[in-house]
């Protein structure tokens, strides 16, 4: 019989299902998973030497988690992602407010029910999507919200004293029983909430108002918490860490590459836009600006720059170039260095910005990132510049600031056909030395964004001035004469 099909306590004795708690439940499943080796968690990148192997632990170990770490870390993503290591399917006593196991029912309910009914009971199957309950912690939450409070109305209704277990409304926790329960943000919660919690996480009783019960709930708890909420806003009271058995340092994706894979996995697929193409050194050049914003001093290191910064920035680059390509009535477009200016937006809503970067202004914090980008980025795919030695050619990028000392005529209107575009950069024939050296078999499209990054990065080491023009264009000269315009 298909256990879907079984409707009663009788039928689900006869078909030989086990109960379980759910810290056995996830931990035999992940037995199970480890043994087939399957993948754990599904699209959690970065954290495969790292995190996991200590979110693996702590649930062989059957422990409740508290994952500590800046935003955009992927705290709440693993949370969910815990689901995967649940039953399918399990069963509860129908009309239980708490999930009641059919054999070891704990609310006045579910125990009512099996002794009126027997092996007649009715059950309903709770799926594992189900089985998962979240709540951010706010200043405002209160002890009702999470456990419960009495319900005069139902003990009007019912003419019950308010000693009767059957008064109490049930709050989110319980409702949670024999399920994953994440509390977002642990050290917002105030301290006298958290108090709450200890003979939750320890001995499974709750007291409502006085009235004390006992309710043995089965609920795997995992908290998440950044570390800036210790001293800023409130912390873990110490008796409630105790009580947790792991706390796991979550971090930062350690290179770009990773960091690529996670902004492409995240991206909204609308915004994937296969008629715009999107060279893999522009993929590499947005994710070395969240990694300068990580170290600059411009920014609250405290409070971190999340991931999501990489996710809206790609999404602001590809728009920018979807709107070029609309104007132009295009079918298709490439990235532009250009581009890269309407990402500014996307950089302003992601970061906390100290004193200094105050005083200066978020527009420019945000050219200040996207510079020394462009200068790591150059130095990685060709090689560090030391001071030019003009006049005079000594070498292939000497040989690219010296066309431009020969000729001012070099402007990119910003919304020009992707035809014309390529044209401009065709003028330029000692960039192709540097292209013949370095990155030699390159696409047409690639050789194109990356002889725009061969400016850029010329400009950041003030061997050419980069001057926006009146008509929505920019222009490329050699300092010297660049300097005349400042």
């Amino acid at each position: 019989m298909n256990h879907l099909e079984i409707k009663t306590l009788g039928e689900l004795k006869k078909s030989g299902y086990t109960s379980r708690s759910i810290k056995d439940e996830l931990r035999g499943n992940l037995i199970t998973k480890l043994k087939n080796k399957e993948t754990i968690f599904e699209g959690i990148l970065g954290y495969e030497d790292t995190v996991i192997p200590q979110i693996i632990t702590a649930i062989l170990s059957k422990h409740d988690i508290n994952l500590l770490g800046l935003r955009g870390q992927a705290k709440t993503r693993i949370a969910r992602s815990m689901i995967s290591l649940l039953d399918e399917y399990i069963p509860y006593i129908k009309g239980s407010e708490i999930n009641d196991d059919p054999f070891y029912p704990i609310s006045h309910h579910g125990k009512a029910t099996i002794n009126e009914n027997g092996d007649e009971t009715q059950i309903e199957w709770l799926h594992r999507s189900e089985r998962f309950y979240e709540k951010l912690a706010t200043p405002d939450v209160t002890v009702a919200d999470l456990i419960g409070d009495i319900d005069p109305i139902k003990a009007a209704t019912l003419k019950l004293s308010y000693a009767d277990e059957r008064v109490i409304h049930y709050g989110m926790i319980p409702r949670a029983n024999r399920c994953i329960f994440v509390i977002n943000e642990i050290p917002d919660l105030q301290a006298r909430i958290q108090v709450a919690l200890f003979n939750i996480l320890q001995e499974g009783d709750i007291q409502i108002r006085g009235f004390k019960m006992r309710l043995p709930l089965d609920v795997n708890f995992i908290f998440t918490a950044n570390p800036e909420d210790y001293t800023n806003r409130g912390s873990i009271v110490t008796p409630l860490k105790d009580r947790i058995g792991s706390q796991i340092l979550t971090h930062y994706p350690k290179s770009i590459e990773i960091a690529k894979k996670i902004t492409q996995q995240e991206v909204i697929s609308e915004v994937k836009n296969e008629n715009i193409y999107v060279p893999e050194i522009a993929k590499s050049l947005l994710e070395q600006i969240v990694f300068e914003a990580r170290e600059s001093p411009y920014i609250d290191a405290n409070s971190g720059v999340s991931a999501r910064m990489s996710i809206t920035m790609y999404e602001n680059l590809v728009s920018a170039a979807e709107l070029r390509m609309l104007a132009n009535g295009e079918n298709q477009t490439t990235i532009r260095m250009t581009d890269f200016e309407a990402i500014t937006p996307a950089i302003n809503g992601k970061v906390e910005l100290v004193y200094e970067g105050e005083q200066i202004g978020a527009e420019n914090v945000a050219s200040n990132l996207i510079g020394l980008a462009v200068k790591s980025t150059f130095n990685e795919l060709f090689r560090p510049l030391k001071k030019l030695k003009r006049p005079g050619i000594t070498d292939e990028f000497d040989a690219v600031v010296e066309w431009f000392m020969n000729e001012n005529d070099f402007e990119l209107a910003l919304n020009s056909k992707d035809e014309n575009y390529a044209q401009q950069f065709e003028k330029v024939k000692p960039m192709d030395a540097v292209l013949d050296k370095y990155a030699p078999n390159l696409n047409k499209k690639d050789s194109i964004f990356m002889k725009e990054l061969i400016l850029w990065g010329l400009v950041e080491y003030k061997q050419l001035a980069k001057k926006k023009l009146d008509n929505e264009g920019m222009s490329f000269v050699d300092k010297i004469l660049g300097s005349l315009y400042e």
